[in-house]
């Protein structure tokens, strides 16, 4: 398992050398918008906070952990704020990286129940690459010959659109456009540890009313970047008497999810997610598979005491 582990992350850290390092992976990104577009704040209607926590690969030691904070809500009947906080990290605090994002949208309406949102987000990133960790593994690898990475601060902006009504939903967005290069210090101005490019989001979702006490949402993302294979998950998810969703996922070539929400009130949401991995590394006797817990909460007025239940 030691072996496995540093093995595992110097490929990654030799992956981030040759091509692009990927945001974070979320399964129930129709709850975690404001993570990956700026565009999606302010469109509950009311002030919004979620978390969300993902355990990747539970088993294998050192595997990726993620958690993400977000808040927003509108301002005025145009304009939305939030703030969005996104924390990743592997091979328990070899590398770190948190973004924290100020978020601003500004909305327009096209129809009676349609709207379309333009957001920027705005904020920085911190990276944290301990090697010394490695060696906490194994005390003889001493191969390892890099220089520690501390509180490495990079600016960065993002952008994205937004469209909705009661039913659809699509996205398209760039969470982060600059393309920032974390150097080591070998001296030559070419190499560098890890580099930050931009991911290209697209999301989109329906729901379809089956009957009064039923309803379906089939939904679909598709996540780029240059340098690495592109992601696409496409779920399905029925919503039981406005109160309980049930629903799987398929990640193309990757995992499959079963995804279960409760709506435990007017103001509180809980969701649930498991991957289980369809390749090599799902087989494996140390993988358990990913698990997520999403939990959202709502500050509902007078003025607007009730949701129109939906899922995004």
């Amino acid at each position: 398992m030691k072996n496995i582990l540093i093995v595992t992350f110097l490929l990654i850290i030799s992956i981030w050398t040759v091509s692009g390092q990927q945001d974070a992976q979320y399964t129930q990104y129709m709850y975690n918008t404001v993570a990956i577009n700026p565009a999606y704040a302010g469109s509950r209607g009311v002030l919004s906070i979620a978390a969300l926590h993902r355990s990747q690969w539970v088993g294998l030691d050192g595997a990726p952990t993620t958690q993400t904070l977000n808040v927003h809500t509108p301002v005025s009947n145009r304009v939305g704020l939030g703030l969005s906080v996104v924390n990743d990290e592997i091979g328990n605090g070899t590398n770190q990286d948190t973004y924290f994002d100020a978020v601003f949208s500004y909305t327009i309406p096209t129809s009676e129940n349609g709207k379309l949102s333009f957001g920027l987000k705005a904020g920085g990133h911190l990276l944290n690459i301990d090697f010394n960790q490695l060696r906490n593994y194994d005390p003889s690898n001493a191969a390892i010959g890099q220089m520690n990475i501390d509180q490495k601060f990079s600016p960065n902006f993002g952008a994205g659109i937004y469209y909705h009504n009661e039913k659809f939903y699509a996205g398209l967005s760039v969470p982060n456009f600059l393309q920032t290069e974390h150097f080591d210090s070998s001296g030559n101005s070419n190499s560098f540890l890890a580099q930050e490019r931009m991911n290209w989001y697209f999301i989109t979702g329906y729901i379809f009313e089956i009957n009064p006490d039923l309803k379906l949402k089939p939904a679909l993302l598709f996540k780029a970047v240059e340098g690495a294979p592109l992601q696409a998950d496409l779920s399905a998810t029925f919503l039981l008497h406005d109160k309980v969703s049930l629903g799987a996922a398929y990640r193309w070539d990757a995992a499959l999810s079963a995804l279960v929400g409760f709506q435990l009130n007017k103001k509180l949401m809980l969701g649930l997610a498991y991957d289980r991995e369809i390749t090599e590394l799902g087989s494996t006797s140390f993988n358990d598979g990913s698990f997520e817990i999403f939990l959202r909460f709502e500050f509902l007025t007078r003025y607007k005491n009730v949701l129109a239940p939906r899922f995004f």
